[in-house]
């Protein structure tokens, strides 16, 4: 269960890593805002390939259930857009995103370790 689930959890990581560039680079580079065309067809069949694969091993490691892979997925992408957005964006980091973030990271545990 837990080696489906951590490859899962990985692609997901991956896919929530590039999906961030292919949407957010366009704020930071002027090249990126002027081939905006080349990145999102560079960036959608390998990030699409990566969220299919991605919960194709959740459904593995959660015994064909949907639902644990779709909260870890919203889960991981949100933490991930929290820490890029403030780390390439330098976009503070409010109390209340902070209590979401933390949020995020209850909600992986739960899902995790909750038998």
């Amino acid at each position: 269960m837990y080696k489906n689930v951590l490859i899962g959890v990985g692609l997901y990581l991956i896919a929530h890593i590039g999906t961030w560039f292919q949407l957010n680079s366009q704020f930071f580079s002027k090249w990126a805002k002027d081939h905006w065309i080349l990145i999102t067809c560079t960036f959608s069949i390998p990030i699409g390939l990566l969220f299919v694969y991605g919960t194709k091993y959740m459904a593995d490691g959660f015994d064909g259930m949907l639902w644990p892979g779709r909260i870890l997925g919203f889960s991981i992408g949100t933490l991930v857009f929290g820490i890029f957005t403030y780390l390439i964006m330098n976009e503070p980091i409010s109390l209340k995103t902070s209590v979401l973030l933390g949020l995020c990271v209850l909600i992986i545990l739960i899902q995790v370790l909750w038998k």
